[in-house]
């Protein structure tokens, strides 16, 4: 599989988004190599989103969002989650794309150990729990996902047509004011229209 482009990338970060579901995320781990379906994702844009890391300008954390974009932005919450994000825009103006859950497709058998006690439903339906599932890691943090000799990059998918998206606000920003709050940046696949594809 080729990787996208960093051209697909370096637009809006809403638009990146939207058009990452259905693409293919793939974690190559020597001889192995895992992959899933994207199908959940979130926008995080600019300094005026005060949603978004940035909000409080460039930060040793957040530098790499500033950077080139189809990069791996991946930071830890509450001291036990990897989140992997993906950075969006034209260097100097930043951007990312949380990926917040995909659908296995590769590497079952090693999902299934690393997910060990969960159901399979639940295996890679969050943030943190795709990480898990992936290995996905702060060692990870500024890979450049545009090349396919890396252990991480996203490739060409399923096409997912416009009613099959729904869109809502994001995750757990109950303190966050409005109107960041509510936008409607949260794209995710609607299952029936899904399976009718």
């Amino acid at each position: 599989m080729n990787p996208l482009p960093k051209s697909f990338y370096t637009r809006d970060t809403v638009e990146v988004a939207r058009d990452l579901l259905g693409k293919t995320l793939v974690r190559q781990e020597g001889k192995s190599q895992i992959s899933g379906l994207i199908i959940e994702t979130e926008a995080y844009r600019g300094e005026e989103d005060l949603a978004c890391h940035c909000r409080a300008g460039r930060t040793p954390r957040t530098e790499i969002m500033y950077g080139p974009p189809g990069r791996a932005y991946v930071y830890l919450i509450y001291g036990m989650y990897w989140l992997l994000n993906i950075v969006t825009e034209e260097a100097g103006k930043p951007g990312a794309v949380l990926i917040r859950a995909v659908e296995p497709l590769e590497g079952i058998d090693i999902i299934a150990v690393r997910r060990e006690g969960q159901a399979k439903k639940n295996w890679t339906d969050g943030p943190g729990k795709l990480s898990r599932a992936l290995n996905i890691q702060g060692e990870l943090n500024g890979l450049n996902i545009t090349s396919a000799s890396g252990p991480l990059f996203i490739a060409p998918g399923k096409a997912v047509k416009q009613d099959a998206v729904q869109a809502g606000p994001r995750v757990g920003l109950g303190s966050v004011p409005e109107p960041w709050r509510s936008k409607a940046w949260r794209f995710m696949v609607n299952y029936q229209s899904w399976e009718e594809m």
